[in-house]
């Protein structure tokens, strides 16, 4: 069965069946933009976890890719860095052909809106000690420098209840000790982050990067649509 709405339709496997920034997602979206998703369900947040995921984001692609979606988006970024930036895009491509359809996970989305935002050398925040370690790995691999990565360590079912007002100060007190930084990556999906990126923005004169707005400019790119939007932050003001 296809699907289509006017400006079209993304397909998107989730990693985790918490409310919050799905629905961030489609009320930032422009009118005419459709998002069928489908939800995995992490529940302990660990390196077996999500190796193990892999097959099932496989799974749910090709579902997606029957029911006739513009594009397929792999949101949770672990699974994924947990491979490398190589072997990430070798994996990818494998399935683009295999669906005939085109297909992008989280972490390739994240290094783009990094590179697009000219950020080499950037301050992040996680939400736990092991994906913080998984993402210094991967991006080191990808060739940007971290000078401090520091998680919010909470339990993995906790992540949603870290406040914004938490993560803005962590942020910035990150940026004071590294004021050098020419940009900031927000690493954790689980977050309702739309209300303080610019304003993180404004306060520390650099940009920043997380995974919901990368996603929002994404599917501006991908469904060739063009409607910026003032008030969260340069990737979607700007859309480079």
């Amino acid at each position: 069965m296809s699907f289509t709405l006017w400006r079209g339709v993304v397909g998107m496997v989730r990693p985790t069946r918490r409310p919050g920034t799905l629905e961030e997602l489609i009320r930032i979206l422009p009118e005419g933009i459709g998002i069928v998703p489908l939800l995995l369900n992490f529940k302990a947040g660990s390196s077996a976890e999500f190796l193990r995921s892999i097959p099932l984001y496989e799974r749910f692609a090709a579902e997606l890719a029957e029911q006739g979606v513009d594009v397929i988006m792999l949101s949770g970024a672990p699974p994924f860095m947990l491979l490398g930036p190589k072997r990430e895009a070798k994996l990818i491509s494998d399935w683009e052909k295999k669906f005939k359809t085109p297909v992008v996970t989280d972490p390739q989305m994240h290094v783009a809106g990094l590179r697009a935002m000219g950020i080499k050398k950037f301050i992040g925040a996680s939400y736990s000690a092991l994906q913080n370690k998984i993402v210094l790995d991967y991006m080191t691999k990808a060739g940007f420098r971290v000078l401090s990565m520091e998680p919010i360590d909470v339990p993995f079912d906790q992540v949603a209840q870290i406040s914004v007002e938490t993560l803005y100060a962590h942020v910035k007190k990150l940026y004071r000790k590294h004021p050098d930084a020419d940009g900031v990556y927000i690493q954790g999906g689980g977050w309702q982050t739309v209300r303080v990126v610019e304003m993180l923005e404004k306060d520390l004169g650099v940009p920043v990067v997380h995974a919901t707005i990368c996603q929002a400019w994404q599917i501006h790119k991908r469904l060739r649509v063009r409607d910026t939007k003032p008030g969260l932050g340069r990737l979607l003001a700007e859309l480079p």
